[in-house]
């Protein structure tokens, strides 16, 4: 096949250009993202219940809720949360679930279920949770002085949000922080008095005067009309000039009984761009769109929108395309300077310039028809894909330097050129090939990982399967093409292909090599015992999910953990930011409830999340231990947590699940244990480090108990009561205006008063025509409740989390204690799941060693000489472990990738040396029939490390060099790739030497009673 090619250098030059020319189009139509678009199997059902408490939600709504989606197909896990007039419920469904179809089952479930919750209760809110779904950035509209706040909603609503997505490429335009404009009317209780007249009817002249008549028409001859009532109201004005019927006739004009005007309505939360309230729109992709190109897009409509409405103020804020540009960016400068590193040492070890040409030559044209295969896999260009080829150039440039140095060694043993360059690829094809697939076999069934880990692994395993096989490609045929244009003209100069520089380093092999082999027994004892010590090095890493990387922003969410307003909410962040104007550059923040459509967290109006970009990281790190030590003293009752801002990636693998978590339930009653009977039980508790779940946690209340005897002597109706404590503490609507998409509401506007106060001067009429003021009827009292009721799939629960080292050896403990109180006790957490994922990776890594053998097998025709190889594994991984407990790194996804790439590398340069060795035997046992098996094994093992020698230390030097520079960078392209670099380094270290010393002493161990037989 290669002669077949080699024959026909234009037709093969010809194929090599059009996939080139199609690999360029298919690049310029891939998708660009910061991450894959991975389906996180997560759904989230939102309720909004507005004046009910968390018992009434979970009760009324949730436990209905969890009982009808317990079937969902795939559910693994169902946690929910009620709160003061908020829900959730979070469904975690396994890896591999259709979540679209999921779905769809779940609104099918809850469509079914709206006639049995309560009839007040909008339908709850299902949310699916995508990568997608993380904002690309945040587009700050804040309103200038004088500006109508509600008119600047309509902006944000019908303009910028229509323009913004009628960008191709964006998927969802989300608002918060808007503010809508009301009618509000407030009768003059005095003036009613006065006229004989009622709150109830100044409401029923409203009703009646906007009042419509859907549907009917009259006929006038042959046309036909449809009717509309003149009395429709349409502004405040409208609404005073409205009769109120009063006794007897009597008719007053509704302005001269109530204060009638715009206001702004009500709001449950704000947003803050520094001190200044405004309105926040986030933006999101689609997955096939291109962040980079698509940002642009936004910054342009961004600069009309400047130009267009001046009276309103834009920034844009939380950029996730800076990560992009920042990983891309440092992934360019790594392979920039690598490959300047690379060339370098090619230059170093061969004594001519075409071959580091030809290999220059041939990485690039790797590269690029890589990405015909991302188009062919629907993969997009992302960090994580990036990464994978970036890992793949280090294998790449492997085989081109074993394709080359072997078609060298050929023209060395005296074949002509075109005969060298055939033969030269022919006798290592097999070994290509068949290192490919055990780099493969060992990287692959890493997808098979459940969770985030194996869906970020399929992009990159993908990215490296799909660069290793066109490097083969590139390796068989276009490589010795590229040699035999170069030297067609140049006649042979012996040993001139080796720079005098390797010819030292041959030297000192030598005398390594007679050395190591002159002590066998000894030699091959001590890589053996230095395995365990290697491995011993793991056990004292550090384990994480990322890298810690370099932020200069941080997130403070505050939970006030006090019954505030809203007001009094955003007044106290306001004081914040002013405690630290000017230590920041940019600052925002959401107050209360959340207006997102896909915000999956609980709402609260005592809540809040401040973002802070500081100066940089340093600065952030004074900052922020300031402003904890300010809050614990201004607000000691405030729960207060400062962290990094979370970034795509952070989002990405964030859990909210504490790491060890000791659950109970009560088994008789079913619902939560009262704190007073729970309080003296937590203080018996057998650990001594732990805190309150949300279960657990308090707030107060005010309780109003209705006085039943007391109605039913004054001839009351307790419905008649609770209507007026409804229009008078809730947020009364009379009615709406609608004027197409636009609906004003007409609401009664409460008294700005005390509660007592109100209860005090407000009345309700008896059957006797008496008054009584409402405080007669009612007893107010002030209470602690749960702030929260939490339930998983089999009902309510309450929890606390271990936040002590080995949490898990309490466990018998704390299950004594639980049985005492006659509580069912379990335990759950990040740190079962942690402990699940490393099971599944020994049990993945297992398969992989398998498919290893078993490819190695059948390269090799030997059940032993597989045992070589793998025998190189530990070896390079302890080296990988050392370097990262010297450099004080972490054990973490991007270092366990480096692992496997290492290990991926140092298979190669075994299997080569092996086959090598095998081939050599043949020879000279062909060549020499009167030798020993010992002499010739001797000869085979001492000639196969000269030849691989170049190769070995070609690849591996060239790789590291490759890496090094990112040791050397900042930014979080930088951050991540570092514990993969160090991963790798470490490996190839002692993988280098593993190959030159470990293998030929390994082939002589495992081939002495062969040989033994044979003599």
């Amino acid at each position: 096949m290669v002669r077949f090619l080699l024959a026909r250098p234009i037709a093969v030059t010809m194929v090599f250009m059009a996939l080139m020319v199609f690999s360029v189009i298919a690049f310029t139509k891939l998708p660009v993202s910061l991450l894959p678009p991975i389906d996180v199997p997560q759904i989230v059902v939102k309720v909004n219940y507005p004046n009910a408490s968390p018992e009434a939600i979970e009760q009324n709504v949730l436990r209905p809720v969890r009982e009808s989606l317990i079937t969902l197909n795939g559910l693994e896990d169902m946690q929910s949360k009620a709160g003061s007039e908020t829900g959730t419920v979070r469904l975690q469904f396994a890896y591999g679930t259709s979540m679209e179809l999921a779905y769809i089952e779940v609104n099918e479930k809850i469509d079914r279920l709206t006639n049995s919750l309560p009839e007040e209760l909008s339908r709850p809110q299902v949310i699916r949770i995508n990568t997608n779904d993380i904002p690309m950035v945040h587009i700050q509209v804040v309103p200038k002085e004088g500006t109508d706040y509600a008119e600047v909603t309509k902006l944000a609503e019908n303009v910028l949000k229509k323009r913004i997505e009628q960008l191709e490429g964006i998927s969802l335009v989300d608002i918060n922080g808007k503010q809508e404009r009301v009618i509000t009317v407030r009768p003059d209780k005095a003036v009613l008095a006065g006229l004989g007249l009622s709150e109830q009817d100044v409401l029923n002249a409203i009703t009646a005067g906007n009042r419509e008549l859907p549907g009917i028409s009259v006929k006038d001859g042959q046309y036909r009309y449809f009717l509309r009532l003149a009395t429709r109201v349409d502004t405040p004005e409208d609404i005073e000039d409205l009769p109120v019927s009063g006794p007897g006739g009597m008719a007053v004009p509704l302005g001269k009984v109530a204060d009638v005007q715009y206001r702004m309505g009500e709001t449950m939360g704000y947003h803050l761009y520094g001190k200044q309230e405004g309105l926040v729109i986030t933006v999101h992709k689609q997955a096939a769109a291109k962040m980079n190109e698509l940002m642009e897009k936004v910054r342009a409509s961004v600069g009309h929108f400047k130009q267009d409405y001046p009276q309103v103020d834009f920034a844009m804020t939380q950029d996730q395309s800076t990560l992009l540009n920042a990983g891309i960016s440092n992934l360019q400068t790594s392979l920039l300077f690598g490959g300047i590193f690379a060339f370098g040492v090619l230059f170093i070890f061969m004594g001519n310039y075409r071959m580091p040409v030809i290999i220059g030559l041939s990485l690039p044209a790797s590269l690029v028809i890589s990405f015909l295969v991302f188009q062919a896999a629907g993969i997009s260009i992302n960090v994580i894909s990036l990464s994978g080829l970036a890992l793949g150039l280090g294998m790449l440039i492997d085989n081109a330097i074993i394709v080359l140095d072997n078609i060298t060694r050929k023209r060395q043993e005296g074949l002509p050129l075109f005969e060298a360059c055939v033969q030269g690829v022919n006798e290592v094809m097999s070994a290509l090939i068949s290192s490919v697939l055990t780099t493969l076999a060992v990287f692959v069934p890493l997808v098979f990982l459940s969770g985030i880990s194996g869906a970020l692994f399929l992009d990159q395993a993908v990215s490296v399967a799909a660069i290793l096989f066109v490097s083969l490609v590139v390796a068989f045929v276009l490589l010795p093409l590229l040699y035999r244009v170069f030297f067609a003209r140049k006649a042979w100069e012996g040993n001139r292909e080796d720079s005098p520089f390797f010819r030292k380093i041959i030297k000192l092999y030598k005398e390594g090599y007679q050395m190591v082999m002159a002590n066998r027994k000894w030699s091959l004892a001590l890589l053996f015992a230095l395995i365990p010590v290697f491995l011993l090095v793991g056990t004292v890493l550090p384990t994480e999910g990322l890298p810690p990387i370099a932020k200069k922003d941080a997130v403070l969410e505050v939970d006030w953990n006090e019954p505030i307003g809203v007001k009094e909410n955003r007044d106290r962040v306001k004081g914040i930011m002013a405690n630290l104007e000017g230590d920041f550059e940019q600052a925002e923040a959401d107050v209360g409830v959340r207006q997102f459509l896909l915000f999956d967290r609980e709402n609260s109006v005592q809540q809040a999340t401040v973002y802070l970009d500081f100066k940089d990281e340093p600065s952030k790190e004074q900052l922020t231990a300031r402003l904890e030590r300010m809050m614990e003293r201004d607000f000691p009752r405030a729960t207060v947590e400062v962290s990094d801002a979370p970034n795509a990636f952070d989002q990405l693998f964030a859990s909210d699940i504490p790491h060890y978590e000791m659950r109970w339930k009560e088994l008789e009653s079913k619902r939560p244990v009262p704190a007073a009977e729970m309080t003296p039980w937590l203080e018996e508790l057998p650990v001594a480090n732990w805190k309150k779940g949300p279960g657990l946690q308090e707030e107060s209340a005010v309780l109003f108990r209705i006085d039943l005897e007391r109605l039913a002597l004054y001839g009351i109706d307790i419905d008649v009561l609770i209507a007026e404590i409804e229009r008078l503490f809730g947020r009364y609507t009379i009615d709406e205006i609608k004027r197409f998409s636009e609906v004003t509401p007409i609401r009664l506007e409460g008294s700005t008063s005390d509660f007592r106060t109100i209860l005090r001067s407000n009345y309700l009429e008896g059957t006797e025509g008496q008054r009584y003021a409402l405080d007669n009827f009612i007893r107010v009292s002030y209470e602690d409740h749960y702030k929260y009721v939490t339930a998983d799939k089999t009902g309510i629960y309450q929890s606390v989390s271990l936040t002590g080292a080995h949490p898990e050896q309490q466990e018998s403990k704390l299950r004594d204690w639980g049985r005492e109180r006659n509580f069912s006790v379990s335990f759950t957490g990040q740190y079962f799941r942690d402990r699940e994922n490393i099971r599944q990776l020994m049990g993945i890594l297992g398969v992989s060693v398998l498919l290893l053998y078993f490819i190695l097998a059948a390269q090799f025709e030997s059940f032993v000489q597989p045992l070589i190889v793998i025998f190189t594994l530990p070896l390079g991984i302890g080296g990988a472990l050392l370097m990262l407990w010297l450099t004080g790194t972490s054990l973490n996804v991007m270092s366990a990738i480096g692992l496997v790439v290492m290990l991926g590398i140092m298979v190669n340069d075994a299997i080569l040396k092996i086959d090598t060795v095998n081939r050599l035997r043949e020879r000279y046992a062909s060549e020499h029939p009167g030798g020993t098996s010992r002499e010739i094994l001797d000869r085979a093992l001492f000639r196969a490390g000269e030849i691989r020698l170049k190769p070995i230390l070609m690849t591996s030097i060239t790789t590291i060099l490759a890496l090094l520079p990112v040791v050397f960078s900042s930014g979080l392209g930088a951050d991540l790739q570092r514990p993969l670099v160090f991963s790798v380094i470490g490996g190839l270290t002692i993988g280098t030497l593993t190959a030159l010393y470990f293998v030929p002493l390994a082939y002589w161990a495992l081939s002495r009673e062969k040989v033994s037989r044979l003599e």
